[in-house]
């Protein structure tokens, strides 16, 4: 049965307010699962699995495939499609408010064979970074990630030193994405808009920091973006309320010309800047205690 003839069936229409663009194409679908590489003992997290059409193929390749829609009526079509697939389980709600470990019922104790699950899902654009955090940030985090999501956000997430972004920092300092195919418009109803492309996450086994720096990290991240056409050295001191003086020690520090944009710092350099502003810190802490 096609989109249009199930919706008609079901008396529904796209609610535009939830980014609802159903995916038509057949052969953008063998991308994603292609992208994912999919096996038999596999466990998905699929988001916003709408119609059922991905939620189906994967069902079919996967062992275990764990759908969460937030709108009640789809739910109501899932359930009754995916009857026959007893690996599947729908869970209705906001991704964004789930525990991803509580979701798919793993414990701490688990091995790392139970423990492991792909992320596979065309969400939503309006809540692509949102997204993003929320799985990139889940202390279980997924072994890859495969999303479709705006074109041109494919790209900001891609993006090469040069040309990077706040949104590209922030995934590229947890895995390494890719842009897997370009999908035009066309190849979901309704047609929306803008193009659209498939991109996979890999995330690192490792981060360079430890979690709780994480947060200061990203606080030193948004200052160097906040004025993204000052110069680091402007844009760092009026972000962190320091001195110029001061930045401009951290700077040579950690090896970074203070005359660069933020576009232009890769992972390390980033990371780099934020142990030598860390290092400073402790210094004048350390000075002023022992001060007399």
């Amino acid at each position: 049965m096609t989109t249009k003839a199930l919706l008609r069936e079901w008396e529904l229409r796209p609610q535009k307010d939830l980014g609802q663009n159903f995916l038509v194409d057949q052969r953008v679908l063998g991308q994603i699962l292609a992208a994912a590489e999919i096996s038999a003992a596999d466990t998905v997290l699929e988001i916003g699995p709408g119609l059922g059409t991905l939620t189906q193929a994967l069902a079919e390749q996967a062992r275990r495939v764990v759908a969460v829609e937030l709108d009640r009526q789809l739910v109501a079509i899932l359930q009754d499609r995916l009857q026959t697939f007893p690996n599947v389980q729908i869970v209705t709600g906001d991704i964004l408010t789930f525990d991803i470990a509580e979701l798919l019922a793993v414990k701490q104790t688990s091995g790392p064979a139970e423990r492991a699950y792909k992320v596979v899902a065309n969400i939503p654009y309006n809540i692509t970074s949102a997204v993003l955090r929320h799985l990139l940030e889940t202390p279980l985090k997924p072994q890859l990630i495969v999303l479709m999501v705006q074109k041109e956000v494919a790209q900001r997430i891609t993006a090469r030193t040069g040309d990077m972004s706040l949104l590209s920092v922030s995934v590229q300092f947890y895995g390494r994405p890719r842009l897997i195919h370009r999908v035009p418009a066309r190849a979901f109803y309704p047609v929306p808009k803008v193009d659209s492309a498939i991109i996979r996450i890999d995330p690192y086994p490792q981060l360079p920091l430890e979690p709780e720096e994480i947060e200061p990290f990203f606080d030193v991240v948004r200052a160097g973006f906040g004025q993204r056409r000052k110069q680091l050295r402007n844009s760092l001191a009026h972000g962190l309320r320091l001195s110029g003086e001061r930045i401009t020690g951290v700077l040579a520090q950690a090896g970074v010309d203070g005359e660069r944009r933020a576009q232009t710092l890769g992972i390390g350099e980033w990371v780099a800047l934020y142990r030598a502003l860390r290092g400073a810190a402790r210094q004048t802490v350390s000075t002023m205690s022992t001060s007399p």
